[in-house]
């Protein structure tokens, strides 16, 4: 029951993070008209850190990336160049050329790249049911995309260049364990954000009206900043690929605001592919992996709590099911039970049974 809790856990958070991210597309539509792209999207990610430090003050042993190893400090790097300042970057310039609702739709795109990247790059292993969920959520995805139209092919490279910038973003915030997740946001907020507002304030002559940059910290903060937070929580518990699945109804959730928000219309297309998606997500929740695997020796810290599976080391005073972080150890182990490729779980499956 508790790798059960555990697991419906780490869906919620994928499930509002994918919310929240759905509703920057539009906002961020409509600040362009008073911004700078790159100087937007270093306020978005500036808001993102503002967001979280509250998070990071409450959750103490604050850990500086580059004391925790260089595993983590590269992996961090790279998330925060090519998840936070590249893929953002990309967004908003296809964003101002063509219509929210379509650039929305096309983010789909980031799911295709990071389900391609994990199983030939990162060695994240799907069963059939994982394939085929993938695949329902590509099919629906093109279906959206011709539903909106072409809108021009420069849009569309710029788009899914930046979609393979989140893919591997995605599979690097995945394997980050030795700060926490709301850590990784900080810093890739900070960093990233202080990185663009710079170039676009040097390009524009400025940032913008106050109003302006208010709004869109405001906008980066819950967009962003929650929104990362959450999301590497579920990567960190279901793996990249298969949070990512379940990120990729953010634009759904960006259509409904449309449609009930603006009063825009709701195609046939978007119904169709709706449901699709909806039936690629069950297809995914019912997959069941699981078989004999051996643990090696590690040493990391992530948010965790306390089970006979994994963690079973003692705490004065602490609830086994209370989510906490702390730098622990994990002894060599050997069992079978049902998992999913999160950070305890990144082994081969060669000559291995998938059911």
């Amino acid at each position: 029951m508790q790798g059960k809790r555990n697991t419906e856990k780490f869906i919620i958070a994928g499930l509002a993070s994918a919310f929240l991210f759905g509703a920057a597309t539009p906002a961020s539509k409509a600040l362009l008209g008073g911004i700078q792209p790159q100087a937007l999207a270093g306020l978005l990610y500036l808001g993102a850190a503002l967001a979280v430090v509250p998070v990071v003050i409450r959750e103490g042993a604050f850990r500086w990336p580059w004391r925790v190893g260089r595993r983590t400090f590269l992996l961090l790097i790279g998330a925060i160049v090519l998840g936070g300042i590249l893929g953002p970057l990309l967004l908003l310039l296809a964003l101002r050329a063509v219509n929210a609702g379509s650039v929305s739709l096309w983010l789909n795109l980031e799911f295709a790249a990071t389900v391609i990247l994990g199983h030939f790059v990162f060695r994240e292993h799907l069963t059939s049911r994982g394939w085929i969920a993938a695949g329902g959520t590509f099919i629906a995805a093109l279906l959206l995309v011709g539903g909106e139209g072409s809108g021009g092919i420069f849009p569309v490279v710029l788009i899914a260049f930046g979609c393979i910038c989140w893919g591997f973003d995605n599979h690097f915030t995945a394997l980050i364990d030795g700060i926490t997740p709301s850590q990784t946001t900080l810093w890739k907020g900070v960093v990233a954000g202080a990185f663009n507002l710079f170039m676009g304030s040097a390009i524009a002559g400025g940032a913008g009206l106050p109003s302006v940059i208010l709004v869109a910290l405001l906008v980066g903060a819950v967009s962003y900043g929650f929104s990362i937070t959450l999301y590497v929580t579920a990567a960190q518990g279901l793996g990249a690929t298969r949070s990512q699945m379940i990120f990729s109804t953010a634009p759904f959730f960006g259509l409904l605001l449309s449609v009930t928000v603006l009063g825009e219309a709701f195609s046939g297309a978007q119904a169709v592919a709706a449901g699709l998606m909806a039936a690629s997500l069950m297809v995914l929740f019912s997959e069941k992996h699981e078989h004999v695997h051996r643990h090696d020796s590690i040493s990391h810290q992530h948010l965790h709590r306390h089970d006979v599976v994994h963690h079973d080391h003692e705490h004065d005073g602490l609830r086994d099911a209370e989510s906490h972080s702390h730098w622990h150890e994990h002894n060599p182990k050997k069992h079978a039970h049902k998992h999913w490729p999160d950070l305890h779980h990144r082994h081969n499956h060669e000559d291995e049974e998938d059911r």
